[in-house]
């Protein structure tokens, strides 16, 4: 997925996760004049959150107008330190002078109704103190108030994490030809033991895996089945990738024989074969404009200069709505993963890259996020999952709150509220390990932290379970509810084979003794495109932990992650380096190799050397 950087020397006196939480009160009401409000009366309330370690801070600002409605609003404050200075900011027009600094509205987030409210953030630096502002002002009215006393956060980051590097997602499935129906396995997953009175069909649960068989992709079995010894996992539930508006429409999706209405037609009557239990279907929505911004491999076809936005509405989602609404799919689960690599950009990867900012400046990708929630969540047999990247991308705070931060704002924008989201799905287009067995966070080598090493890099977490359990429980605090569920992808992530460790290395070097004992065999943590030595992993269940809905195959095994060198394709996909295995990598992932497998085709297109070796390496291993 995205590489991630060597952080530089960090000073023993680094202080971890101080939280300032600056709650300020009603301000005035008096009347401003200003171009874009001119007569609104103004009150408001921000609430001023910081994470903040030695030289460094992320903070996240809510502004609440308790006034009248605002077309336009401008936040300025001043840093109580002269050292304080903003040097990334996100969800506004970031400009500082002196102590001073001031927030213009965007496009997307200008209009506040009575009552509404918005977050924006930024990373900044500072030396000697990190006092919180207590002078905010909206459109030059203030909102007086004192913040509270700093109290300790159980994370932090040592230094600031800067962008990670452009990658691609996972595509459909290929398929050269129509596929035959495929009836459900005997053991289909997801699978979890039924409960002993199940809800009527077309019930709203709190987990569409639980107790129910999984749909499965014809397309992707066939695809399965021609390859030797791949009738053994051809009967597992992946997920159907809609990549392009024509991926909507049977037999003009090019990498896809089958369109949305034959695979729910399909679905129904796998539904039939099944008997009692309940189907889920899971189906990607992946067609933002300026879709993965900072990616090569994987552009999309819409583009937010090109009217891209009206045409994902009105052309894509709309039509997607319309169909599954139908009335005779209302008995199955419907699980749609929404814009795989799309919101953790505008946190990671604005700074560098164009079609990022424009994706920022716009809001096209919050307002299509927000379109699509409102629409498919509206039908009740529907679930959504929000993608929230990987470990390896968001897992510094630098990342992890603002990410937390955005995915709130996202969701308290939409119709129903943070209740619009059933839940988010990691690892989706990595290869991350779901579990290290052999060594945590915690674990300590001869007096030094597993975090210090160079495959660590100070990242929080080391596997993908860990985060997401920890993103849950953030999202939680914030204000999503309780039902909240993760799914993690680990179609890609098992790391069999010879190369696996049995244990943990007995080395007292920590960059040894993390490189022996890790399962995930990648060169750099960063590496995201067809790496070499991968294996199929878990197979998808229901309930595998607390707060985990489900593991799943969202990114169909065997399909490529990008082309190992150019090719001309009608896809609008073009070459990223990082799919060359000649690549000797860049800053962002260390300068290491970029460990991918040679002969890649474009895309989502079928790998048959790749599909080969992820079954030779599964892990559990395959029967």
């Amino acid at each position: 997925m995205r590489s991630t950087p060597r952080p530089g020397a960090v000073s023993s006196t680094v202080r971890r996760g101080l939280v300032a939480a600056a709650v300020l009160a009603l301000g005035s009401t008096a009347a401003v004049a200003t171009a874009t409000s001119a007569s609104a009366a103004v009150s408001c309330k921000v609430n001023y959150s910081a994470s903040e370690w030695q030289g460094g801070m992320s903070v996240n600002l809510t502004i609440q107008n308790l006034g009248d409605a605002l077309n336009g609003w401008t936040l300025a404050f001043t840093f109580p330190n002269s050292s304080q200075k903003v040097s990334q900011g996100w969800s506004g027009n970031w400009s500082q002078s002196g102590s001073n600094v001031t927030v213009t509205a965007m496009d997307w987030n200008k209009s506040l109704s009575t009552g509404g409210s918005t977050s924006i953030g930024f990373n900044g630096t500072w030396s000697g103190s990190n006092p919180a502002p207590t002078d905010f002002k909206i459109n030059g009215v203030s909102c007086n108030g004192t913040p509270q006393s700093p109290s300790p956060s159980p994370s932090a980051s040592p230094s600031p994490r800067v962008s990670p590097s452009a990658s691609p997602s996972p595509r459909v499935s290929p398929s050269a030809s129509p596929s035959p129906r495929v009836s459900p396995s005997a053991s289909p997953s997801p699978s979890a033991s039924p409960s002993s009175s199940p809800p009527p069909p077309g019930t709203h649960v709190d987990n569409p895996y639980s107790g129910a068989t999984g749909y499965v992709n014809p397309d992707w079995s066939a695809s399965a089945k021609s390859e030797p010894g791949g009738s053994r996992v051809a009967n597992i539930s992946t997920a159907v990738w809609l990549d392009r508006i024509a991926a909507i429409s049977s037999g003009s999706a090019g990498n896809n024989s089958m369109g949305l209405r034959d695979h729910l037609d399909e679905a129904v009557a796998q539904d039939a074969a099944n008997g009692s239990a309940p189907l889920t279907i899971q189906v990607v929505i992946y067609d933002l404009p300026n879709r993965d911004c900072s990616a090569l491999a994987s552009n999309g076809e819409l583009k937010i200069a090109q009217n891209g936005l009206a045409r994902y509405k009105s052309e894509y989602i709309d039509v997607i709505a319309g169909i599954m609404a139908d009335s005779k799919y209302s008995n199955l689960r419907i699980v749609t993963v929404i814009e795989p690599d799309s919101l953790p950009n505008l946190i990671t990867n604005v700074n560098a890259f164009q079609a990022c900012q424009e994706a920022q400046s716009s809001g096209a990708y919050v307002q299509g996020v927000q379109y699509a929630l409102n629409k498919l969540h509206a039908i009740k047999n529907v679930y959504t999952y929000v993608d929230a990247a990987h470990h390896a991308w968001l897992g510094w705070d630098t990342n992890f709150q603002p990410m937390v931060n955005l995915f709130y704002q996202v969701a308290t924008g939409t119709t129903a509220g943070v209740n619009s989201i059933d839940g988010f799905i990691v690892n989706t287009a990595n290869f991350g390990a779901t579990v290290e067995p052999y060594f945590t966070i915690n674990t300590s080598v001869n007096g030094q932290s597993v975090r210090q090493s160079h495959w660590v890099d100070w990242n929080w977490y080391v596997d993908e379970q860990s985060f997401s359990v920890a993103l849950r429980n953030a999202l939680v605090a914030k204000g999503f509810p309780n039902t909240l569920g993760m799914l993690i992808d680990t179609s890609r992530n098992g790391w069999g084979g010879s190369a696996r460790p049995s244990g943990a290395s007995t080395s007292t070097n920590v960059d040894t003794f993390v490189n022996e004992s890790r399962v995930d065999r990648r060169i750099h943590a960063g590496n995201w495109c067809n790496q070499s030595g991968a294996g199929m992993g878990e197979r998808p269940r229901a309930n595998p932990a607390a707060g985990l809905d489900a593991y799943v195959w969202i990114k169909p095994p065997g399909e490529s992650d990008g082309s190992s060198s150019a090719i001309d394709n009608d896809e609008g996909k073009g070459f990223d380096r990082m799919c060359d295995p000649t690549y000797g990598g860049n800053s962002l992932n260390g300068n290491n190799p970029s460990g991918a497998l040679a002969g890649a085709p474009v895309s989502g297109h079928w790998f048959s050397a790749q599909f080969q070796q992820l079954m030779q390496n599964a892990y559990p291993p395959l029967s």
